[in-house]
């Protein structure tokens, strides 16, 4: 069953950052955004799928826009913003992570628990240009899976619409 946010307009979103927990705000509608919700920082998948984010950040070009067109990358968990800025530093990052002590932002996206309840659950939201949620990937062991839709809804993106310019057929009467 797809997310009930796939096809809707995001969610605001403001919430403390690294590296000082100055509160920053998406900007959702201005340029394309992957958001992805992670359990715990240091954790090896966790470090994994955002080291993922990072290379492709940094090698892939699909990833690499310039102004309203460039990837915003935002990691959320719940862990505070110096473990978070400790976990940024430590793995070069090179993008935010953002501090959901309460779970408000994981309710507004809904995402999931999982390991039968017990974790927060990995989920990746893909917002495009337009502020519409275009795609969630759930994986929650397939890190790479994360970084894979969003190069996926990247080149959807970036595919020109075709427009015909020819004239209409001509109607025999």
């Amino acid at each position: 069953m797809p997310h009930p946010l796939i096809g809707k307009q995001a969610p605001p979103l403001t919430l403390p950052s690294t590296p000082d927990g100055t509160p920053y705000t998406l900007p959702i509608g201005q340029k394309p955004i992957a958001i992805f919700f992670f359990p715990k920082a240091f954790t090896t998948g966790c470090t994994k799928e955002a080291c993922a984010f990072r290379d492709a950040k940094k090698d892939n070009i699909v990833f690499q826009g310039t102004g309203s067109d460039e990837l915003e990358v935002v990691g959320i968990s719940r862990d505070a913003v110096e473990k978070q800025t400790r976990f940024a530093d430590q793995h070069k990052l090179g993008y935010r992570i953002l501090s959901d002590a309460d779970g408000s932002a994981r309710k507004s996206y809904s995402v999931s628990k999982a390991a039968m309840g017990l974790i927060d659950g990995r989920e990746t939201f893909f917002i495009g240009k337009d502020g519409i949620v275009k795609d969630v990937c759930d994986k929650m062991i397939d890190w790479n899976s994360h970084t894979q839709m969003v190069e996926k809804q990247l080149k959807l993106a970036a595919t020109p619409t075709v427009t015909s310019t020819a004239p209409a057929p001509a109607v025999s009467t």
